[in-house]
């Protein structure tokens, strides 16, 4: 199943002295990448994080993400979303509204 996870900053920080932690964050996405269970990662323009994940359900996404560093530190949360297929093509398959 697809998870959209769209980060959440919990407390006001100032990212240019988190070099530190930040490094570690980066070493554990990665490592998600590598499990396949992340799928796809992006910044928005206001530099919050937005994460395709690929899981089993919702509890499985939220115990990965409960890993990283910034989320171990309180810094950050995630608003979880199940991604489910789009199926309104059907109505122009089968003609119904």
């Amino acid at each position: 199943m697809k998870i959209l996870a769209l980060e959440k900053e919990l407390l006001p920080v100032d990212w240019a002295q988190e070099s530190t932690i930040l490094m570690e964050e980066a070493k554990s996405v990665y490592q998600l990448m590598l499990s396949g269970n992340l799928r796809e990662i992006y910044f928005t323009e206001n530099k919050h994080a937005v994460l395709i994940l690929e899981c089993n359900d919702q509890l499985e996404a939220n115990q990965l993400l409960s890993k990283l560093p910034l989320v171990q530190r309180g810094l950050i949360g995630f608003d979880l979303m199940e991604l489910h297929p789009y199926t309104g093509l059907g109505r122009l398959m089968h003609g119904h509204a």
